[in-house]
């Protein structure tokens, strides 16, 4: 009877401390992500950026070979802060960066990302914060008479693969335009073929071009822009809204306290940022 009565107890104490855990369980699933910001991101407290660190001015190494320096690197501490936030950045190679944050290797790409039709379908944007073209480079004293890429016939042109510039290609191509393209995984490897006399002409973003002819003693020109129809914006995994919306925040008041154009100045000397909001 006393041994009967243990057991008894003994399964009552197992259904009692199943149900604290069990409750204990169930409440903190179905606890909010509040409570700060680092409850948003996959590492509490910070916020894991994916970002190809080869395209100056937006993202590279600094002369160590190991700070990363740029527009969306300073963007990325700006938001950070206003998040509460440490940054930790995830270098990644172009061709699979959207991959990664779709499985879960950084919260967010911030890589100079333009947002297209295609590119939302898939993942979820932050507002844009950087309007952007493209742009036609060559070399300064360049045999090259194409003024515009309808006139790049028979010529060779590199531009970085998989980006918009990419994009444009192809799509001259499809119109007819007949010339042998060059597809690189870094825009520094385009510019770097264009000096040796590899390629005859660079399609690239204009931020990038402004600032390979920046320098007065730059070997390139930029002899062709378009319009500034292309906008920048932070990609996330589909979804998560959450972190968008508080991303989308923090860039709101980085516009409002003139702390973007303040970076944009910094950067490119001129204000690049405006033209996204309009």
């Amino acid at each position: 009877m006393k041994r009967q009565k243990m057991v008894l107890m003994a399964a009552l104490g197992l259904c009692i401390l199943g149900g604290v855990f069990a409750g204990g369980a169930k409440q903190q699933q179905s606890q909010p992500q509040g409570g700060g910001a680092g409850s948003l991101t996959l590492k509490p407290g910070v916020l894991t950026v994916g970002m190809e660190i080869g395209y100056p001015p937006m993202e590279y190494f600094d002369v160590d070979g190991k700070t990363p320096i740029g527009f969306d690197v300073q963007l990325a501490y700006a938001l950070a802060e206003k998040l509460g936030l440490k940054v930790d950045f995830v270098d990644t190679a172009w061709d699979g960066i959207f991959a990664g944050v779709n499985t879960g290797k950084y919260d967010v790409i911030m890589s100079s990302v333009t947002i297209t039709p295609e590119r939302q379908e898939a993942h979820n944007f932050t507002k844009p914060y950087v309007g952007n073209a493209q742009a036609m480079v060559l070399l300064k004293g360049s045999s090259v008479t194409a003024r515009n890429p309808e006139e790049i016939d028979g010529l060779g042109v590199a531009y970085q693969a998989e980006t918009t510039s990419d994009i444009y290609m192809t799509g001259l191509a499809q119109k007819g335009v007949s010339f042998t393209p060059y597809e690189y995984d870094k825009v520094l490897n385009c510019f770097d073929e264009l000096r040796n006399h590899r390629v005859d002409v660079i399609v690239c973003d204009s931020l990038v071009a402004f600032d390979y002819v920046a320098s007065p003693d730059s070997p390139f020109e930029i002899v062709w822009q378009g319009s500034a129809e292309e906008k920048f914006g932070i990609c996330l995994k589909k979804g998560n809204n959450a972190l968008t919306a508080a991303l989308d925040k923090a860039l709101d008041e980085l516009f409002a306290e003139g702390i973007m154009l303040k970076i944009s100045q910094d950067i490119f000397k001129m204000d690049m940022v405006s033209a996204a909001r309009n």
